[in-house]
């Protein structure tokens, strides 16, 4: 295992040496395509009021870019390089889904294993789909449940674990058949980390390290944030835009549910990522071929790369889409989204979290790939960023994305904001509650959640869920037998209507929730709470 100890020294010596000898007309071409990323970079950082970005850049097999830029926190000194680490979010999954090809490759299970054969508890809520259910149905995001669904019982950060998670998975709501729509479900990747854990008998994060950081040499990077040492400075911080201000927040990195989205990485390592996943699971010294005990070495096989990149669940296509990037189809593999763009086929991936958001994009057939890390939760930048690199190196017609995604930014800002303002002066003003406020405080269960507690106060009634410290508010009368729940934290921007549904006899028969914004997180699934009084 030496010739790996070293890995990221040897690419950045097989870079320098490529340098030497490029003809100086691809060395000027290299440095001009990288000084105009490196400025839209920073106008994106300054367009969209991201403090932190590292980036990284792989084009035939060599790191043409690694580099931080900013500080990994507003109002600090420290600078973000390319060893600073963030959270990738939910670009794990990708990781997931190798660890789940190698265990095949060794035919431990297959694609096509069902579920409840190694986890015989598993259940959803239509008996034909539970006994159905495989692998690659975990991985494709087309169970029938609703996008985001179940995702309040890991976040914001709960006292609930994955044994909830299994018995509360049969109520939820389903809202399309069995694999007939793409729905994002980050449930499915959380049992498909049990999976890992059932057939190894070793936790995920001891298997990721074991299967994916140490052979790959990826030495700062770490399955939870909890595993970063604490003498460790180069960590950035979260950060979340509100009224116009940057607010650092701690962050909420799934510790517990860590096979949907829990590392922490740099650009350094995810290069070491990347370089595999384009190698169809060879990783080492690609000029060397990865040669170990005579053998290859390899995350996983060639064929497992081509099935984690094998479309299984389509998505739509827009008629601009066609027009504007030459997309005409789109679809979800296993752990990456596909797509064509201007003629070649795009493997991508983005995550996010409270206060961080990243993005992963490779091109197969360009031998190109990038990561593109934030320390704040602007898609926008980091879609800005991504394109501008395609069109460097895919050698596009220019355009200015930073501005494109700007108007973007302001025209969904502005159409939210007059339904917002409909929707209030639609408001019956005159209309009062039914019951007195203090009856509308009581403990309310959820078949799939738990218990929600709503109390009165001071005049005023408070909700707090019982697994989520965070979800704690003051409930605002809006109208009728609806009210609106106002966060104490600001950050969450959250805040949910809450529906009393009265019986005949004037007592509360159930109550719904439902997000008042539609740029609320969808991980918010508020309306898929069916709350009654506890008995």
């Amino acid at each position: 295992m030496k010739l790996l100890s070293n890995t990221l020294f040897s690419i950045t010596l097989i870079f320098t040496l490529s340098l030497l000898v490029a003809t100086p007309l691809q060395a000027s071409s290299m440095v001009e395509k990288n000084t105009k990323i490196e400025q839209a970079i920073s106008q994106a950082m300054n367009t969209f009021q991201v403090p932190g970005v590292a980036v990284a850049i792989i084009k035939d097999n060599q790191v043409v870019m690694s580099k931080g830029f900013g500080v990994i926190e507003q109002g600090q000194s420290t600078k973000v390089t390319a060893e600073t680490l963030f959270g990738i979010a939910s670009n794990t999954k990708a990781m997931t889904v190798a660890l789940l090809a190698s265990l095949i490759d060794e035919g431990k299970l297959t694609w096509q294993t069902k579920v409840i054969d190694v986890i015989p508890e598993f259940q959803m809520p239509d008996a034909y789909v539970t006994r159905a259910f495989t692998m690659v149905d975990l991985l494709a995001h087309n169970s029938g449940l609703g996008l985001g669904a179940g995702d309040l019982m890991i976040w914001p950060n709960t006292s609930l674990s994955n044994a909830d998670i299994l018995n509360g998975l049969k109520y939820l709501p389903e809202v399309s058949s069995f694999r007939s729509e793409f729905a994002y479900d980050n449930l499915m990747y959380i049992i498909a980390g049990e999976v890992i854990a059932r057939i190894t008998g070793q936790s995920w994060q001891e298997v990721i390290q074991q299967r994916i950081f140490t052979p790959l040499g990826m030495n700062n990077t770490r399955a939870t944030f909890s595993q970063i040492e604490k003498t460790n400075k180069n960590v950035a911080r979260a950060h979340v835009p509100l009224n116009g201000k940057l607010h650092v927040v701690d962050g909420d990195f799934l510790e517990k549910f860590s096979s949907a989205g829990s590392v922490a990485s740099s650009v350094n390592d995810m290069s070491l990522w990347l370089l595999a996943q384009l190698n169809q699971g060879q990783y080492g010294d690609i000029a060397e071929a990865g040669i170990i005990d005579g053998k290859a070495a390899r995350l996983f096989s060639a064929k497992q790369s081509r099935a984690m990149w094998q479309p299984r669940t389509l998505l739509s296509v827009t008629d601009k889409a066609t027009q504007q990037d030459k997309t005409h189809f789109s679809a979800y593999g296993l752990g990456w989204f596909m797509k064509d763009y201007h003629g070649v086929k795009l493997i991508h991936h983005s995550g996010g979290i409270l206060g961080m958001v990243s993005k992963v994009v490779l091109v197969p057939e360009e031998n190109l790939a990038m990561v593109i890390l934030t320390n704040q939760q602007s898609g926008y930048a980091f879609n800005a960023i991504y394109h501008e690199i395609l069109n460097e190196y895919l050698e596009l017609e220019e355009k200015d994305w930073i501005a494109y995604y700007h108007a973007k930014q302001q025209k969904n800002r502005a159409k939210e904001k007059k339904r917002l303002a409909k929707m209030a002066d639609s408001v019956n003003k005159n209309s009062v509650h039914s019951l007195a406020l203090r009856d509308y405080a009581q403990s309310y269960v959820d078949n799939w959640y738990g218990e929600i507690h709503i109390s009165f106060k001071n005049n005023k009634l408070h909700m707090q869920f019982s697994n989520t410290a965070a979800l704690q508010g003051t409930l605002e009368h809006y109208q009728h037998n609806t009210f609106i729940v106002r966060w104490h934290d600001r950050t969450l921007e959250a805040d949910a209507f809450v529906n009393f549904n009265l019986n005949e006899e004037g007592g509360i028969n159930y109550v719904t929730m439902k997000a008042v914004s539609l740029a609320t997180d969808f991980s918010f699934d508020f309306h898929d709470l069916k709350l009654v009084p506890k008995k």
